[in-house]
């Protein structure tokens, strides 16, 4: 499955210059994997490289990648969600603009309207960041 990135905004409540997926890979369970051209005006990238709130912004945006796939599939609206908490945030390395990276996120579990969910953004084979994230779901739109 590829949803390019002419569909993403289908999937995710975030509109220009916000949008930070270029497409869905796959969602299969828990897990979901995004890909995102770090474009040169990437509002997130500066000195030739995606920034750190870019990079945490791409994996909040993963995992409402599966949220609103799923509502896609079950023909509901895509609802909004909110970061709630941050956690371990590791930066690792700033991917360069230009280029592909992959994010991948999986929920460990939800409770009420909390997900928590890891991500982990991954650049040419390496890790660049990861972190844990709750996601605070509002299904009102």
């Amino acid at each position: 499955m590829f949803i390019h990135s002419d569909d993403i905004t289908a999937y995710i409540p975030q509109r220009t210059p916000i949008v930070m997926i270029s497409g869905i890979l796959a969602v299969d369970g828990p897990i979901t994997r995004t890909g995102l051209h770090i474009a040169a005006d990437n509002i997130f990238v500066e000195n030739g490289v995606l920034t750190a709130p870019g990079l945490m912004e791409n994996i909040a945006q993963t995992a409402a990648a599966r949220i609103g796939y799923i509502a896609k599939q079950e023909n509901s609206p895509v609802p909004l969600g909110f970061i709630g908490a941050v956690k371990d945030l590791e930066i690792l390395e700033l991917p360069p603009a230009g280029q592909m990276i992959e994010t991948t996120t999986e929920i460990g579990g939800e409770v009420f309207n909390a997900t928590m969910v890891t991500g982990k953004v991954m650049f040419e084979g390496r890790l660049m960041a990861q972190c844990e994230m709750k996601i605070f779901i509002n299904p009102q739109i």
